[in-house]
């Protein structure tokens, strides 16, 4: 119970993954209601007694992390409960199955993000969950426009900066269009981190949320909360939709350096990379079986 007609293909893989995880761990199925159907069970979803168990999380210490952050959210932080506890495909949990025991464990999220961007991190300050400066404020982007996760950190010149990361997995860059502001347009022009500022192809779908979260870090440097940030796109390497948006964004950028841009692309591939060079490979196995074991998939296919 797996099949849902308008999904790509990496998705519809990665959604036979996660009910192969699933029934692997005896993780009874759950239920998908959609807006214009009955409700159905359907195999990426978890059944909610064991979703409230934390079912959907790698370990228990990480999903008693995933609720206290959800009630301690930011005031205007959208963390959709029924996705982060029963959605196995959804960015939510993958955030905290990713970023959730380097938040737990300071010294490890120094090594890791040290690992992951040698150039830019000398020591981490704090990891954050679905954080915003400011949901609304006229200073930034004057909308509810967040970063999934954020990172806070010195940099090897001793500067206060930080990582702003968005996390997709299945996702196909195709999120609903937002509200073109006036604000989008005074920063796009004032930035100076794009080559056509006034390009309608960072206004439109694969680009637009890019754009939005990429100009809402620079105005936190600019603004001065920051004196240095970067933006990072984190997806999986066969997710082909987000690697060619990321590549196109690079092309709108000035530079594809993030040093001038404030702008990189992370696959989750060298995330997992990074747990193995600070000696975690059990982080790095377990992350590997629940998101990207995708040999799986060709065992049940072909046999």
């Amino acid at each position: 119970m797996v099949h849902e007609p308008g999904d790509t293909r990496f998705k519809a893989a990665a959604r036979l993954l996660q009910a192969l995880w699933r029934a692997e761990r005896d993780i009874p199925m759950g239920t998908h209601a959609p807006a214009n159907g009955e409700p159905r069970k359907l195999g990426s979803r978890i059944e909610a007694s064991y979703a409230k168990q934390g079912a959907n999380f790698l370990s228990p210490a990480i999903a008693k992390l995933a609720f206290r952050e959800s009630v301690y959210r930011e005031i205007g932080a959208v963390i959709e409960q029924e996705r982060l506890w029963t959605n196995m495909l959804s960015s939510q949990p993958l955030c905290f199955n990713l970023f959730g025991d380097l938040k737990l464990n300071p010294d490890k999220g120094n090594k890791f993000f040290q690992r992951l961007f040698p150039e830019y991190v000398a020591e981490v300050e704090g990891i954050y969950f679905e954080h915003s400066p400011g949901r609304g404020d006229a200073s930034f982007t004057a909308d509810n426009t967040a970063f999934d996760v954020f990172v806070t950190c010195r940099t090897p010149e001793g500067k206060q900066g930080f990582v702003a990361i968005e996390v997709k997995y299945s996702e196909a860059m195709a999120e609903p269009l937002a509200t073109l502001r006036p604000r989008y347009d005074e920063l796009s022009r004032a930035l100076g981190i794009y080559r056509e500022p006034e390009s309608q192809s960072l206004r439109g779908n694969p680009l637009q949320q890019l754009w939005r979260e990429h100009m809402l870090s620079r105005a936190m440097v600019g603004n001065g909360l920051y004196e240095s940030g970067r933006f990072v796109l984190l997806y999986p390497k066969q997710n082909h939709h987000c690697d060619s948006a990321a590549k196109l964004y690079q092309r709108e950028c000035i530079s594809p350096d993030p040093a001038a841009s404030g702008f990189q692309a992370v696959t989750l591939e060298a995330c997992l990379a990074a747990f193995k060079a600070i000696g975690d490979e059990e982080a790095a196995q377990a992350l590997h079986e629940r998101y990207l074991d995708f040999s799986k998939i060709e065992a049940v296919i072909f046999g």
